[in-house]
């Protein structure tokens, strides 16, 4: 009798065991879900607050059109030549002028570098029926249709800096590569050969050092095309050189990457008629 009231002891142990860790689970359960409704609770507040804030500014939108419809026809065209001329006043600052004509605008895109005027490009857009390009002085090789096609429809202000990015880019390594050839022609071998774009660069090139000439040749590539300076620059030692010459190609490489082009060239040519 002993052992069976044992057996059933421990019986009844093993079973309140199990039903306190069922209970335990189901606590857990329960806090587990209490705060994943307390973090839905709170996505959903936030959401609201987002649709309670478009519907405002929607609504905001419908009363200046409402009112603007509500106004008279000279009113409106006023009120559209205001935010056109407000626009052309903010461009004015970066470079870009423009005045209204008959059936659009005729913007003004100036290029510079460190102060120095380059050149400028005018665009002539028509209005009506739908924002497009009348004429304009761009040079063909500048991607004007991919930039119209990704902007001019939908944010005539990107389209007009990205544009002016592009413009003055290639006004700058042009102007880069022109410094180069006119200041330091007496150390280039051959011309710098340059396509139209400005983007790739090659030529040939001696620097001075103990009475002596070492010929390098450098290739300049500028994949970035907002960008005046380049991506990718390979500076070569041409003939028979020394290791110290190898090590010069590469500082000259490095110059070439962190500095305009006739700055580097101005640099590493002093230096080497500072050593003679």
């Amino acid at each position: 009798g002993v052992f069976t009231h044992l057996e059933m002891l421990e019986t009844q142990a093993h079973e309140a065991g199990r039903k306190q860790e069922e209970k335990e689970q189901q606590e857990e359960k329960l806090a587990s879900l209490q705060q994943r409704v307390e973090e839905l609770r709170i996505q959903r507040d936030q959401l609201r607050a987002k649709v309670d804030l478009q519907q405002k500014r929607k609504s905001g939108k419908k009363e200046i059109v409402s009112h603007a419809a509500e106004s008279s026809p000279g009113a409106v065209l006023d009120w559209k030549l205001r935010r056109v001329k407000g626009m052309l006043q903010i461009f004015y600052l970066t470079g870009i002028s423009g005045k209204l004509t008959k059936r659009g605008v005729c913007f003004s895109i100036s290029t510079a570098y460190e102060g120095t005027y380059l050149d400028s490009y005018y665009l002539d857009l028509l209005t009506k029926p739908a924002v497009q390009i009348h004429r304009h002085s761009i040079p063909i090789f500048i991607p004007l249709e991919q930039i119209s096609k990704r902007y001019l429809q939908t944010d005539i202000r990107r389209f007009l800096s990205v544009l002016a990015d592009h413009l003055n880019a290639y006004a700058r390594r042009k102007y880069q590569a022109d410094q180069l050839q006119e200041r330091f022609s007496d150390h280039l071998e051959g011309s710098l050969q340059r396509n139209s774009l400005c983007n790739l660069l090659a030529f040939n090139y001696k620097v001075p050092s103990e009475g002596k000439t070492f010929p390098f040749s450098a290739r300049l590539i500028y994949t970035d095309l907002c960008c005046s300076l380049p991506t990718e620059v390979v500076v070569s030692c041409t003939g028979k050189c020394l290791g110290m010459w190898k090590e010069t190609a590469a500082a000259h490489s490095e110059l070439f990457r962190r500095m305009a082009l006739h700055k580097a060239f101005c640099t590493f040519i002093s230096a080497g008629e500072e050593v003679d």
